[in-house]
């Protein structure tokens, strides 16, 4: 060291502030990654409380919006709220079927966004409360019991990208058309084809490219509607609670509070796996901070009209893939996601995807949600006969919604917003199941059974496959 001269701290990657350029274009870069994740479930559920375009426009905004918001809890941080790493935050697929069987179970879809919001806000506040203790029993949820939800988040949802492919009115003479199925095909032609030959940034926003290439394909055809586009404002904002107050049912609450629990236990997988990627190993502190932002988050969003939030892991793959590890360019991603929201026109550009490209899409996007529950499966210990068992019956009882779905006919309505999600009674039957066999009574080999997901294991989440699989 040369006289005179004066020691500089030095500072970790993840608290390293890069040039604007830079930061920015890395941003745009995680907000591509994600982009269909996030606007997927407002798509589906705003489809199935029947919205208009311009209402579901209002909404996918709203989650882009409440999106944002959520990654700057989580990358800037609040006291000990937010885990300070490169985290991103969005809407979560984990809920999209629960939120599904909440709507078709009330008589007035004009209310079963409100109940959608009142469940939504009562488990972020109580996830929000519980976050400490949670980051410790975590144990009680390992992949034998995360595989099994995963999978059936994926199955769950692939019936909504089959009924897509087919058109999006089941009245229309053109339901079902070769014309809409072959929009389909080829716009799951064209993801797969730039998955397995372009590279870099091309491959990684595959699925909008391919959107965007089954649109084009469609305006010939007559297929594609610009009026949403047309009708939408260059500025706007997500009014609190536009589409009504939140009402708040018990069912729905419960429905809702086993999401946040399988959201929780992902996104403390997730901190795991991202500590070790960046070299800034999450503790139980860090934990229990980012589980705050998550849950947090989760609460504000309906406000906003947005739905609950968790991380996304397909980003953590972007952090690995790029070693661009500073929270600050996830948090400049947050606020591409607060622009976007603010903007309706950008916004409305989704509505205008017509319902086969969506399908067509969909088929990749939910189909590698529950292919990364097989691959969390995998590292569960399937060869132990107990875990097969845990994993079999929770399937089974996870899937009775799906291929049968007036099962529960003769059960109280209440009761059915829980029983119709199959994510809700499998993951219910899973963590039931692995109490029995692995704790009630458990020998000394239990641990080797139950262990949680270990930090620097690969991240499979209900969140990862939303982006480019």
């Amino acid at each position: 060291m040369s006289p005179g001269s004066v020691d500089r701290p030095v500072v970790h990657p993840v608290d390293e502030r890069l040039p604007a350029l830079r930061t920015a274009t890395s941003g745009l870069q995680h907000v591509a990654a994600m982009y269909a994740g996030v606007v997927a479930p407002p798509l589906i559920v705003g489809a199935a409380v029947g919205l208009t375009g311009a209402e579901l426009t209002f909404l996918t905004g709203a989650c882009l919006f409440t999106a944002g918001l959520a990654t700057f809890l989580q990358t800037l941080g609040v006291g000990r709220i937010g885990a300070r790493l490169p985290f991103v935050n969005g809407v979560t697929f984990a809920g999209v079927a629960p939120m599904t069987a909440i709507a078709a179970a009330t008589d007035d879809k004009r209310d079963a966004l409100p109940v959608i919001f009142g469940a939504v806000i009562v488990a972020g506040l109580l996830g929000f409360l519980a976050a400490p203790v949670f980051c410790k029993a975590v144990r009680f949820f390992p992949p034998v019991v995360t595989g099994t939800v995963i999978t059936l988040i994926g199955v769950s949802l692939l019936p909504v990208a089959f009924g897509w492919a087919q058109g999006p009115d089941p009245a229309a003479h053109d339901y079902g058309s070769t014309t809409n199925l072959g929009l389909a095909v080829a716009t799951l032609a064209t993801v797969l084809l730039l998955r397995r030959f372009a590279h870099g940034f091309v491959k990684q926003i595959a699925v909008l490219l391919g959107l965007v290439a089954g649109t084009l394909m469609a305006i010939p055809l007559g297929v594609t509607d610009f009026g949403p586009v047309a009708d939408a404002g260059l500025v706007g904002f997500p009014t609190p609670f536009h589409f009504g107050a939140p009402r708040f049912q018990l069912a729905a609450i419960v429905s809702m509070c086993v999401v946040m629990v399988v959201s929780m236990t992902e996104s403390t997988a997730d901190m795991l796996a991202l500590g070790e990627i960046v070299e800034r190993p999450a503790d139980e502190r860090t934990i229990a901070a980012g589980l705050r932002a998550d849950t947090l988050g989760s609460a504000l969003s309906p406000v906003f009209n947005g739905f609950m939030c968790s991380a996304f892991a397909q980003n953590i793959g972007l952090v690995a893939m790029t070693r661009i590890r500073s929270r600050y360019v996830v948090a400049a991603g947050g606020g591409f996601l607060v622009l976007m929201g603010l903007c309706p026109a950008a916004a409305s550009l989704i509505a205008v995807v017509p319902r086969p490209v969506l399908g067509g899409a969909g088929i990749v996007l939910f189909g590698s949600v529950a292919a990364s529950g097989i691959q969390t499966l995998a590292r569960a210990g399937l060869d132990r006969d107990d875990n097969l068992l845990i994993v079999a019956v929770s399937l089974a009882v996870g899937i009775v919604p799906i291929t049968a779905p007036g099962f529960y006919h003769a059960f109280p309505q209440t009761a059915r917003i829980v029983l119709d999600s199959g994510i809700s009674t499998g993951a219910l039957t899973a963590v039931l199941l692995n109490l029995v066999f692995h704790h009630v009574g458990a020998g000394s080999d239990a641990a080797e059974a139950t262990h949680p997901m270990e930090a620097g294991e690969e991240i499979t989440g209900a969140n990862r496959a939303p982006a480019t699989p």
